[in-house]
């Protein structure tokens, strides 16, 4: 999740609001990769997911990074809670997942360089605590009351909150990790028709990197329970956004629906100011309860933003966000899945001819079906590896136009398309098999 966000005065017109989107729109020779993962630390001694503050921490991570390799710390009250450096930071999940959030680059093979420094230099300061990190979907035996809670004050209002709207809110903020990319786009037009193949598309993503089969010690019936979480979290801000497909979409339809979310929060000076349930539209009249009087700035809308989490969602750029995490190899894989489809309009023209004729049940039961049988998913007719094995194809050729040779960091995808089976697959097989129905192996084999 977000740190806070910055840089925008007072709102001064209602068109301010998709002026904020809108402004996100470049040329293609500007276009960037900018690749998002999370994971979760670990004790190797005890198996407990990693606390906060310690001498084998969260904290002494982030010291470890700010004196060896010169991140600049991000800071709430006396706590650090991310940090910054050429374009990329490092930012904490409600649960203590350590999540990278990689600089805008140009292409997967730099995202590669990236992610391999992250890890050696997380590496170096980890690997003599006793600390390792493991990336898949949802932590596969730790319960709500083993994880600790990282001290950034949205997430105190979020957790509250969650506990009141829908079914699996907290299990989203403490017990889960994911992987997503951040593309451009070049117009209004571009935006509409990136969002609608995403949105169509995210189903395929889920099912080709599911990992999160276990919950809570004991197989849960998904191949990707993180995904089934989404679907329980809180409606009014999540899914498959029905109206991306109307002709009327644009920026402002996508305002107009963010606008109807209900808030959690306003930052100022440093604090989070409990929102939990008003009206981004009362704020914009100066009529919040939260701060009577105050209007919001460009800033309070970006960060507004942030809390809205549907399966594809549009800032300056837009977020696909559909994946578990996983390996290194499907952590690359899924940056360079979505930029072939994404950046070569041959590519991007033929994904959306794919999905153009779903309609919203299919598109949602393909979702659901995706999160419990992953590429076994059928719905509706449509059989997701055949949906699967037509989308990376294009990806493959949309790469291989690129020129930077990305299209060999799909071998993942390809393999799963070979075998059928996914990382939940070879999860369930050794957990079935080899592991004898324990699940501590996984810790391990999961770590990267």
């Amino acid at each position: 999740m977000s740190i806070p966000q910055s840089g925008g005065g007072l709102i001064e017109s209602f068109d301010d609001l998709a002026g904020l989107l809108e402004s996100g729109c470049k040329p293609a020779d500007q276009w960037r990769i900018g690749t998002e993962h999370e994971k979760f630390g670990w004790l190797t001694d005890s198996r407990k997911p990693l606390p906060y503050a310690g001498e084998r921490s969260i904290s002494a991570l982030f010291a470890g990074l700010e004196s060896r390799f010169g991140w600049t710390p991000v800071r709430e009250g006396a706590n650090i809670i991310g940090m910054t450096r050429n374009g990329a930071n490092i930012s904490l999940e409600p649960g203590g997942q350590f999540e990278l959030s990689g600089a805008p680059l140009v292409s997967v093979v730099e995202t590669a360089a990236e992610l391999d420094n992250h890890f050696d230099e997380v590496g170096q300061i980890a690997g003599p605590l006793g600390i390792r990190f493991m990336s898949i979907g949802a932590a596969p035996e730790w319960r709500h009351e083993d994880m600790p809670v990282m001290p950034k004050g949205r997430y105190r209002l979020m957790t509250d909150y969650m506990g009141r709207v829908g079914t699996h809110g907290t299990q989203m903020m403490y017990r889960t990790s994911t992987v997503q990319v951040n593309l451009d786009f070049a117009s209004e037009a571009d935006m509409v028709k990136k969002m609608r193949v995403a949105i169509a598309l995210q189903p395929v993503a889920t099912a080709l990197f599911a990992s999160s089969p276990f919950f809570e010690g004991k197989e849960n019936g998904h191949k990707s329970w993180r995904s089934r979480i989404w679907r329980g979290l809180d409606d009014s801000r999540t899914g498959m956004l029905p109206f991306v497909f109307d002709e009327a979409m644009g920026f402002q339809a996508y305002v107009d629906w963010v606008l109807d979310v209900p808030m959690y929060f306003v930052y100022r000076d440093g604090v989070y100011h409990n929102a939990l349930g008003q009206s981004f539209r009362d704020f914009l009249k100066g009529e919040l309860p939260a701060l009577p009087g105050e209007k919001p700035t460009l800033s309070d809308w970006a960060d507004h933003l942030t809390t809205v989490f549907p399966e594809a969602r549009v800032k300056k750029y837009i977020e696909m966000r559909g994946a578990d995490a996983g390996n290194r190899a499907h952590l690359l894989a899924l940056p360079a899945f979505w930029t072939g489809l994404m950046y070569d309009q041959t590519a991007l023209d033929a994904a959306w001819d794919l999905v153009k004729g779903f309609d919203g049940e299919t598109r949602e039961a393909l979702r659901v079906a995706a999160s419990v049988s992953g590429l076994q998913a059928e719905a509706e007719g449509v059989k997701l590896l055949d949906l699967a094995r037509a989308t990376v194809a294009l990806s493959q050729a949309g790469l291989a136009g690129r020129g930077y040779g990305e299209e060999r960091l799909l071998a993942p995808l390809v393999q799963s398309l070979n075998t059928g089976k996914t990382q939940a697959d070879h999860w369930l097989e050794l957990y079935r098999g080899a592991w004898g129905g324990s699940l501590d192996p996984i810790y391990e084999a999961s770590s990267l």
